[in-house]
């Protein structure tokens, strides 16, 4: 098969496709024939310097998220042509991810779906629509009576839960630091210039940063303390990971209610529960542009050039 292995920091201008051997499956891992997989943040960062790490399996395939087929059961309860999802649990990583023609994946991180999105469609959703579905109703609890600011909102992410809050029926408050994305976000109610304080500008019920630790402080201030008032931190956009010397009693305000999403613990059950809305809502994502694999380095190039508005999508 051909896939994209890497063993040191590499920029997209020096990817290319070896070709390896399919992967022989195991007990309680299933092989996937992927059909397509999208492009997210944290492959650049691997790919950019997380390759150096020593928990990283080196080499290794990048890639967290993939759709596509079941092509061996193995000792599974899985069927030959299951139309599956597969992300996270250290795809990519701990073992060969997604940037290939065939994936080995532990099976308790697949997900059967039932969807009438085509291959590329579904290629957008597994990791950019779990994170979104989980920071919005397991973390901030959204309700359609509540206005979400959503900070960092030009990001396929932000696209999403733009998409899913409207069709919720909330107010979405959307924010960008550039003037000419404004009609990206035509989808929001209110679109704000970020100029990186939002402090007394704005009230929200809820607040989804996903500029991340660089604004978070000017975040919490954003919300209207509350039963309801929740932050939750998802992001990290603004470049910064860390929130070094945090005073949280000084830093959160009383009333106001910090959180964060993780997306390593994905269940078939919210796999479920985002089809089923997707499905009943007719709600179909935003794909910024696909390519097909094997022009997967002009794929990254794009990634990197940060032109591309949506997400990208590799189809196989």
């Amino acid at each position: 098969m051909k896939a994209l292995i890497i063993d040191k920091p590499t920029k997209a201008e020096e990817i290319f496709l070896s070709e390896c051997e399919i992967p022989k499956v195991k007990s309680g891992w299933v092989l996937v024939k992927v059909r397509a997989f999208g492009l997210n943040h944290s492959e650049q960062i691997l790919r950019r310097e997380e390759i150096l790490e020593n928990y990283i399996q080196k080499p290794v395939i990048p890639g967290i998220e993939c759709v596509g087929e079941i092509a061996d059961v193995s000792d599974t309860d899985f069927k030959i042509g299951d139309k599956v999802i597969a992300m996270m649990g250290g795809m990519g990583r701990s073992f060969n991810g997604s940037y290939a023609e065939f994936a080995l994946l532990p099976a308790h991180h697949v997900f059967k779906v039932e969807t009438d999105l085509d291959w590329a469609e579904l290629g957008a959703i597994p990791e950019t629509y779990y994170t979104a579905w989980g920071s919005l109703f397991e973390c901030l609890r959204l309700k359609k009576s509540d206005a979400l600011l959503i900070r960092g909102a030009t990001c396929a992410l932000g696209y999403a839960a733009i998409q899913i809050a409207k069709t919720l029926g909330a107010k979405v408050i959307a924010t960008t630091h550039k003037e000419n994305k404004f009609p990206l976000l035509k989808d929001a109610d209110e679109i704000i210039l970020d100029d990186g304080k939002l402090t007394g500008k704005i009230s929200a019920d809820k607040a989804l940063d996903l500029v991340g630790p660089k604004v978070l402080k000017d975040t919490l201030k954003t919300v209207t303390p509350g039963e309801s008032a929740f932050v939750c931190c998802t992001g990290i956009l603004g470049g910064v990971e860390l929130l070094n010397n945090f005073d949280p009693i000084t830093a959160i305000p009383n009333g106001v209610y910090l959180t964060g999403f993780y997306s390593n613990t994905p269940t078939q059950k919210v796999v479920d529960e985002i089809f089923k809305f997707m499905n009943e809502n007719k709600l179909r994502p935003c794909i910024g542009k696909t390519f097909e694999f094997e022009n997967l380095r002009e794929a990254l190039i794009a990634q990197d050039s940060g032109k591309i508005n949506g997400k990208i999508v590799v189809k196989i």
